[in-house]
């Protein structure tokens, strides 16, 4: 995505508890003469702050124009990854845009291909093995936290239910309560005009 230089960008990430999170991010400045963006940003630098559900700030650091980022949820719900430049230029001059490419990955970890042809076979089973557990044991908290999430949509529908009901019965009564009051306040009309 493109961002200003000066300008915060924030996603929302959903994210389930106890759950790594890894981000890579590159930065490329906009040149003038080009018209192209150049293909590094040297002297440009990310602010990335990452704000739990509860607001609490998990990671606040500067990074370079191009880094890698990570952190751990340690609650499950809707986590706010803002990135902004750390551009010291006037407001007038920094209005040049930045292209932004971020790769985040959630709850994987990555095998070092280069550790694994290095040790024998019977290892690089092992590893392969201990890797495909423990995507196992992600896959397995990723559907439980969609169970607990889908349980709370759940309740919130029986409850919004209920309440609709209730509502429906008591606008009947109430309907039903002033039609009874306006056929008596009519007969009563009509009996003291002696319409009736």
């Amino acid at each position: 995505f493109h961002i200003g230089e000066r300008e915060e960008k924030c996603i929302i990430e959903d994210i389930p508890s106890d759950t790594l999170v890894v981000g890579n991010y590159k930065v490329q400045r906009w040149d003038m003469h080009k018209h192209d963006f150049l293909e590094s940003a040297p002297g440009l630098g990310m602010f990335v702050t990452v704000t739990s559900p509860s607001g609490e700030v998990l990671l606040s650091k500067l990074y370079g124009p191009q880094g890698t980022f990570s952190f751990t949820s340690y609650l499950s719900g809707e986590h706010i990854i803002c990135f902004q430049s750390n551009s010291t230029r006037f407001a007038v001059i920094a209005g040049s845009k930045l292209r932004f490419h971020l790769d985040i990955r959630v709850g994987e970890h990555f095998l070092d291909e280069s550790a694994i042809h290095a040790k024998d076979k019977v290892n690089e089973v092992n590893v392969r093995l201990e890797h495909l557990i423990e995507q196992i044991h992600h896959v397995t908290k990723e559907q439980d936290y969609e169970r607990e999430r889908e349980e709370k949509f759940r309740k919130t529908s029986e409850e919004t239910n209920s309440n609709i009901l209730w509502w429906a019965i008591a606008q009947t009564l109430i309907l039903i309560s002033i039609g009874i009051w306006q056929i008596k306040s009519l007969r009563d009309f009509f009996i003291a005009k002696k319409l009736v």
